[in-house]
């Protein structure tokens, strides 16, 4: 097939792609997870473009972070357990079909295969910045049933935060997580307990793309 300089906007309108992430994200409400459909991508596909161009990485670079970035949460179709994996499969397939040349496809699979905080690394630019954009889309607007709240820590924490913004100052070459978080609904001590290692893997993926990275609650620098 001849190679394509496939585009986010294809992506998008690929009916395959979007059958993967409506099952995906229902499959995970039967199961009782945070929204992951295409709020999330769609949010993630816009952080991780964001950051890279921001820091002066090339254009192509950027659109291949949204392209991983709208794809990542494919492989919930399948299992949440390893759906890293399977969604890099998926993707593989279906940039295929599309043409992608396979340098800019590799580089995709690879990102999408590393985004998981238990066996991920950022391994090249693209994945540092689907990282950086996946966790840093922490919301109560991801919370499908407010019921929870008392009894899941992963919803209620989701819940208490009010805002959520990734800063990147290219000047100093630094980002930070700025949120905000209600206390009556979360102590901040729940952020840590269930977000720590995610924390830590944003550091990794902001010292690949030669920065820094730090954590900001409610105006205080955690980490």
């Amino acid at each position: 097939m001849q190679e394509n300089y496939v585009t986010l906007e294809e992506i998008q309108e690929n009916h395959i792609v979007k059958t993967l992430i409506r099952t995906g994200n229902r499959n995970l409400e039967v199961m009782g997870y945070t929204e992951h459909g295409f709020r999330h991508i769609g949010l993630v596909s816009k952080i991780a473009p964001n950051v890279l161009r921001r820091l002066g990485f090339p254009g192509r670079e950027a659109e291949l972070a949204a392209i991983a970035g709208y794809l990542h949460d494919m492989g919930n179709a399948v299992n949440r357990n390893g759906h890293h994996l399977s969604g890099a499969i998926l993707a593989y397939y279906i940039l295929d079909e599309l043409g992608m040349s396979p340098d800019e496809l590799f580089t995709v699979v690879a990102a999408i295969g590393n985004h998981d905080e238990g066996t991920g690394q950022p391994v090249n630019n693209v994945a540092a910045a689907l990282i950086l954009a996946d966790k840093s889309d922490v919301h109560r607007t991801r919370v499908r049933n407010q019921q929870s709240i008392g009894i899941d820590i992963h919803d209620r924490v989701n819940y208490a935060v009010e805002r959520s913004f990734l800063r990147v100052n290219a000047e100093e070459k630094h980002l930070t997580l700025e949120l905000v978080i209600d206390p009556q609904i979360s102590p901040v001590m729940d952020y840590f307990e269930i977000f720590l290692s995610r924390m830590f893997m944003c550091r990794r993926a902001a010292e690949f793309l030669g920065c820094t990275f730090a954590l900001e609650i409610n105006g205080n620098k955690l980490v």
